[in-house]
């Protein structure tokens, strides 16, 4: 694997590539992006506001795959479990180094009220541990190609993206240029079929294979970020200052910061304190981010509203309900606490099933939209 902590391989992220291809191959993807977008104005100006939810659970399928020749690529059960835990501090602003952040931004730091955790239950509805293994024989793997994605070329096939937060982990991972990155994710609006994060293995969790300068977990933090709506906080216009990423309470700055920048840094006359370098949108070293924003946690909560709103309901789930007292059958529960919970795993069934049929729908016409363009 290529030196990640070479300047000259660290884009880092290739989301944005992503991004722009998908806006010139589908003007579906790009209708879906606008309407989004005009959603999240509306929450921004007060027009419309967040649901009263609870904390939203989010089921994980992680696809290892690996060349069987180099055993270290089929990273342990540990390693992953370490990258939910750390997603789960991140997420709910309860990493320790949250203590880091400069005062004056204290008080925007964001519990996102999103979990995470491994599927216990596959497509079929059989016991999983949320974890796939595809041996390959591809060198690599690239985001302008998204070959990771299919076993029909060398990688492994989603599970309904829906239903599951898909993860796919390599060994090496490229850009349409050659350069090496961490990650990238499908923005919400992209083909079901391709939806969801890709991420090199020694980025990913916090022991194993992971490798400083990132060793705590914070790249799938930062392509989860983006699976969530998330932009790059400087707005991904180069160093000028004219860019955004449509958050109000993430200062503007010229252009993407790397390593571990000191306090205050001064771009487009952001001062006196500067970029927001260690927020999770940015592409500073782990040690170096460890904030969300009330703004970006608003923006994610329209994304779990909009076009992500099947997992909102699938925290609806009775499995997912908190326990209940234990009544006269013995088993926690009294009749009508049973009755009830099958009536309404029928109405999340049902909502489930309106939702993909509605999805497949829109795939269908943005496909004969982008045919016709």
């Amino acid at each position: 694997m290529a030196d990640l902590d070479s300047p000259s391989t660290r884009e880092v992220c290739g989301t944005m590539a992503v991004h722009h291809k998908l806006l010139l191959q589908s003007p579906s993807y790009k209708q879906r992006c606008e309407m989004f977008e005009n959603r999240v104005f509306a929450y921004r100006t007060g027009r419309r506001a967040p649901a009263p939810t609870g904390v939203v659970t989010v089921p994980v399928v992680v696809h290892v795959v690996h060349d069987p020749a180099s055993p270290s690529q089929n990273i342990g059960e540990d390693q992953i479990r370490s990258q939910i835990d750390a997603l789960n501090r991140d997420f709910r602003a309860t990493n320790p180094d949250r203590t880091k952040v400069p005062e004056i931004w204290k008080d925007l730091v964001a519990d996102i009220r999103v979990e995470f955790r491994l599927a216990t239950v596959d497509p079929d509805g059989a016991p999983t541990d949320g974890i796939t293994r595809t041996p390959t024989t591809k060198e690599f793997f690239t985001a302008d190609e998204d070959d990771i994605k299919s076993s029909d070329t060398g990688g492994a096939d989603p599970w309904p993206s829906d239903d599951y937060l898909n993860i796919w982990l390599c060994d090496d991972l490229r850009d349409s240029i050659g350069r090496q990155i961490l990650g990238y994710a499908q923005f919400p609006g992209g083909p079901a079929a391709t939806d969801g994060v890709v991420i090199a293995h020694s980025c990913f969790g916090t022991t194993g294979t992971a490798r400083p300068p990132f060793h705590l977990g914070r790249t799938a933090t930062h392509e989860i970020g983006h699976w969530l709506s998330l932009r790059h906080i400087w707005g991904d216009d180069g160093d000028g200052c004219s860019g955004t990423d449509f958050v109000d309470d993430t200062p503007n700055q010229a252009g993407h910061n790397f390593g571990k920048p000191r306090y205050p840094r001064v771009t487009c006359n952001n001062g006196p304190h500067g970029d927001m370098f260690m927020n999770y949108m940015d592409y500073t070293d782990d040690e170096a981010m460890f904030m969300f924003t009330a703004g970006q946690a608003l923006r994610m909560r329209a994304c779990l509203e909009g076009p992500r709103a099947s997992f909102l309901l699938g925290a609806l789930e009775p499995a997912r309900t908190e326990s209940v007292a234990l009544g006269p059958s013995g088993n926690g529960e009294t009749r009508a606490d049973s009755a009830a919970r099958a009536s309404l795993a029928g109405e999340v069934d049902e909502l489930r099933r309106q939702i993909a049929s509605l999805r497949s729908l829109l795939d269908r016409i943005g496909g004969i939209l982008d045919h016709a363009g």
